[in-house]
This record gives C-alpha cells, sequence and structure tokens, in this order.
C-alpha cells in the first residue's frame, strides 16, 4: 500500500487474528511495518513518530520491529526506498510514461492530484517533499536516497520529452532543463499548497506548466 496523491491516511484496522497470522509471516510483518511507519511519517513526521508508536499500531513486538529494522534510520531509509519510491513511480512515473506525450501525461497528473485535494478537503503534501525538508540535512544517506527519487522522477520526464521530440510532437529545446523545472514547479507548489490547505498553488502552477509545454521554448 502506498499513499494517495493528496496524502490521505489510511492506519491499519486489522483484527487481532489477523495480527497473530501476520506475525508469523514475516514478509507480511515487514509490509505492515513499512505502511504504517509511510502512513505515520507523511502525517506526523519521522522526527515526531516513535519507533514503540509504529509497532504498536502494525501490531508487532518491539522484537519483530527490531529484526525487521534494527534501528530507526533504517526504516526511514526503507520508506523512503520502498513506499516514497513507489508512489512517485504510481502517482506521476508511470501516468507520464503512458500518456500520448510528455504535456498531456503532467496535465492529467496534476489534474488527479488537485481532484484528490478537492475530495478530501486537506493537504497533506507530497511524501517525498515532506521528508525530503525533514531530513535532507541530517544525514547524508537520507539525502542520498531522497536524491535518488528525485533523480528517477525527473529522469522519466525528460526521457518522455526527449521520445516526444523524436516523434515531432515535442519541441522542447532542453528536455533536461525542463523536466528539473516541472518537478520543481510542482514540489514548490504543493508545499504552498499544503501551508495555505488549498489546491490553488497547484492550479496556478498546471496552468504554467501547461502553457509552457504547449509553446515548446
Amino acid at each position: 500500500m502506498t499513499p494517495d496523491p493528496s496524502g490521505r491516511p489510511h492506519m491499519p484496522t486489522d483484527a487481532e487474528p489477523a495480527r497473530r497470522r501476520r506475525s508469523r509471516d514475516p514478509a507480511a510483518v515487514r509490509r505492515s511495518l513499512l505502511n504504517v511507519a509511510a502512513e505515520a511519517f507523511q502525517v506526523r513526521g519521522y522526527h515526531s513518530t516513535s519507533t514503540h508508536e509504529i509497532a504498536r499500531a502494525a501490531g508487532v513486538t518491539g522484537g519483530a520491529m527490531h529484526h525487521h529494522f534494527p534501528t530507526k534510520k533504517s526504516l526511514g531509509l526503507a520508506v523512503i526506498r520502498d513506499r516514497v519510491a513507489a508512489t512517485i513511480e504510481e502517482v506521476w512515473i508511470q501516468p507520464v510514461v503512458a500518456a500520448p506525450t510528455a504535456a498531456e501525461g503532467i496535465d492529467a497528473v496534476f489534474e488527479k492530484i488537485v481532484a484528490g485535494i478537492e475530495a478530501d478537503n486537506k493537504v497533506q503534501g507530497c511524501p517525498l517533499n515532506n521528508l525530503s525538508v525533514e531530513l535532507s540535512t541530517v544525514d547524508p544517506e537520507f539525502r542520498d536516497a531522497l536524491q535518488e527519487v528525485f533523480q528517477k522522477w525527473r529522469s522519466a520526464i525528460e526521457d518522455k520529452l526527449r521520445s516526444d521530440q523524436g516523434s515531432g510532437s515535442g519541441q522542447h529545446t532542453d528536455p533536461h532543463a525542463l523536466a528539473l523545472f516541472v518537478v520543481a514547479a510542482y514540489s514548490g507548489a504543493m508545499t504552498m499548497a499544503k501551508v495555505a490547505q488549498s489546491p490553488a498553488p497547484l492550479k496556478s502552477c498546471a496552468q504554467q506548466v501547461r502553457q509552457l509545454l504547449a509553446t515548446g521554448v
């Protein structure tokens, strides 16, 4: 399970028998811990969430928690690599790659995210943004893991823009710079939307990105 585009929390509500079954399934235990941790970090932040809270919410013992993630840092890195990266893949990369053009894919992503926020009436922000703000200056391993996700995201958009150029449907002279701009514009707009608790910054950003991609400059 990965957070949806609007960051809505989906805390597990497993019944006790399910928890007992899960405790005998190491892979399921690990998944549950990652799911709970990803949601807790999104809602409360990494530093404000204890491993005890995560283990209790996941329905596992402290020993099981330590077996899979000996330190909180190891859990945080796993959340970035296994959950945050998967969210960016699902929400951004796959839709852009599958779209007829980069412009159409990017526009569709913005529209879906805005619609999710409007339906939820709450903005919790982008999981990658949230952890980047909180952890990028804390530890170089966190910074490298976060940078890797950003790099894959940007590269996917750049590759799509280059593909558009090759097929004659794109006129963009610098796909690398434009892909970087799209990621940065979205990330900044999402942060502003979180502060304002309104999708308005995202809507405005989407309009400007749409116009930029249409001009092909």
